[in-house]
């Protein structure tokens, strides 16, 4: 019964099972244990002990009961006012009745302690800790905090008693109002004094590190106030453009075009035609200028455009003779027509994406070049073509756009290019070195130097019109001045090209050379251009163009005027 009456007081555990001589097995460890009660066996007076406080139910911890010493250590510790003074001699073994009345008002020795000790500690009131004194924890102590955060004030207030300076923050009205230029990299900042765990400044450290920062600072202003000068400078630029062109525009639209064949060729409309179309007015002064000599409607396409939707539908499939007859080709040849349009058409002015597959202008693109192979089967597609096809359907309607298109491939010189007539390329060439050596006569020897023809730079910038090689504003600007000047503007512009940049092809081989002209700088900039064109003279012993060429075409003897003999082959 004692057994169970301890289990129950224990939490349903026996803490010792009995000795062999009828003593509990832990009779050696209750002496020591019984002096850890925080209350003692009777009150002052003798009487029975007090009934315990209500607490939460014992419980156990990792303790090891082996060593007197680690209680007699922990007891002195965690209570000190309740330990016996030096030369007292501990209190005897108690009564075995008043033991089981202790037992069973208030537990066992060890439940008592765990209890009293251990866990009715959590119930005090924290107090607040002192920050330099070690804290505690179950198994050991808890290390003093040395580096404790520190407010921001104390800090300040820290570095003014040191420093013997206040920092106040300056007024409002001390701060600089001309942020715009100040220095807003922070490596531009360097410290006065460095902190106190470094060795101070020298005299001479300290002198150069101002002196640098303050080149840094002088640096730093110079070149904001020069990006900011210069981006004035576009925008005036800018403005004053579109001013030119809200004027111009009204020229044209209320002066000009109402009598285009009367003021066409005055020097008024063409000193503004030199300066550039307004947007609004540009596509239809194109198509004023290009003509209509085939005499195209737009019924017209709309046949040619049914007739190119037959074939796409009937691509796959094998055609008959007639139809063979009809278009004027082979069936290898439509089909590779056929290929080569879808092809070029996504490479056609890919960085704007409007002529990619599902974009605005891909089908109409796509509808214009189909349509032209079937009014000229002779021509076909030619690469080259999607370029100049996809500026005139940027500043005209699809019809328009295409009449335009075909009357332009009409010229001598574009046919000559997109048939690929050899004998009459090798006359635009020759002719455009003639003006080569006239106007840029050492950069003429540096490429006869290294063999360079015509042919590797010119083709694809007649091909295409300058379209490919420029920016498209700029390109369309060339076009302006083509429409007014015809083909002789094509070569004026390349010889221009060839002078802006001549002291750049000076120091080129043949490679880089070939390289630079195929894939111009993006950075080209409208004025630069122009006015570098407007320095060729187009005139050579007083022969203009179209009498070098004239004679080019009726001299007989063009393999001692031949310099390209890539296209001999």
């Amino acid at each position: 019964e004692e057994e169970e009456e301890a289990k129950v007081q224990n939490g349903g555990f026996l803490l010792c099972p009995p000795g062999p001589g009828g003593d509990p097995a832990g009779a050696a460890l209750e002496e020591p244990l019984r002096s850890c009660c925080l209350r003692g066996e009777a009150g002052p007076g003798g009487g029975s002990p007090p009934p315990a406080a209500p607490g939460p139910p014992p419980g156990f911890t990792d303790v090891s009961l082996g060593s007197r010493n680690t209680y007699e250590v922990s007891r002195r510790r965690s209570a000190p006012e309740h330990l016996p003074r030096e030369g007292t001699a501990p209190p005897g073994p108690p009564h075995p009745a008043a033991e089981r009345a202790r037992r069973a008002a208030g537990g066992s020795g060890l439940a008592e302690f765990f209890s009293r000790n251990f866990f009715t500690k959590r119930t005090k009131e924290l107090k607040p800790a002192v920050q330099s004194a070690p804290g505690w924890k179950l198994f050991g102590k808890v290390p003093p905090r040395e580096n404790l955060p520190k407010d921001s004030k104390i800090i300040q207030q820290e570095y003014e008693a040191r420093t013997g300076r206040m920092c106040k923050p300056p007024p409002p009205s001390a701060r600089r109002k001309n942020i715009e230029f100040e220095p807003l990299s922070t490596t531009a900042l360097i410290l006065e004094d460095r902190p106190a765990n470094l060795p101070a400044k020298s005299v001479e450290e300290a002198l150069r590190h101002r002196q640098e920062y303050d080149e840094m600072v002088a640096e730093a202003k110079k070149r904001e106030i020069k990006e900011a000068h210069k981006r004035k400078k576009i925008m005036r630029e800018r403005f004053k453009q579109e001013e030119n062109i809200a004027s111009a525009m009204v020229i044209w639209v209320n002066e000009i075009l109402p009598n285009w064949e009367g003021m066409r060729a005055t020097r008024r409309v063409r000193e503004l035609w030199w300066q550039g179309l307004p947007p609004s007015v540009r596509g239809k002064v194109w198509s004023l200028a290009v003509g209509n000599e085939l005499n195209i409607t737009p019924e017209l396409y709309e046949i040619f455009l049914s007739r190119a939707k037959e074939r796409w539908k009937s691509f796959s499939e094998t055609s008959s003779e007639n139809d063979i007859e009809d278009a004027g080709a082979s069936v290898a040849d439509r089909e590779a027509s056929l290929e080569l349009i879808k092809l070029d058409i996504s490479r056609t002015f890919p960085s704007l994406y409007i002529f990619q597959k599902g974009g605005p202008y891909h089908d109409l693109l796509h509808s214009v070049l189909g349509a032209y192979t079937c009014y000229r089967p002779d021509v076909g597609y030619v690469q080259g073509m999607s370029f100049i096809a996809a500026v005139l359907i940027l500043n005209l309607e699809e019809a328009d756009a295409f009449i335009a298109f075909a009357n332009l491939l009409n010229k001598p010189c574009q046919l000559a290019f997109f048939r690929v007539d050899h004998s009459m390329m090798l006359k635009y060439f020759a002719a455009f070195e003639v003006f080569f050596e006239e106007n840029l006569p050492k950069l003429f020897l540096h490429f006869k130097s290294y063999s360079l023809t015509p042919d590797i730079y010119l083709i694809d910038w007649i091909f295409t019109l300058y379209s490919k090689s420029l920016p498209l504003d700029l390109a369309c600007r060339v076009w302006d001045v083509f429409c007014r000047d015809g083909e002789e503007f094509l070569f004026r512009t390349g010889l221009g090209i060839l002078r802006l940049y001549e002291d750049i092809l000076l120091q080129m081989d043949f490679i880089h050379i070939a390289q630079f002209l195929t894939k111009l700088p993006e950075d080209i900039t409208s004025e630069k251009l122009f006015s570098c064109i407007a320095a060729i003279q187009m005139q050579n012993s007083n022969k203009k163009w179209a009498q070098v060429f004239a004679s080019l075409m009726k001299d007989n003897k063009e393999g001692d005027k031949n310099h390209s003999p890539a296209l001999k082959s």
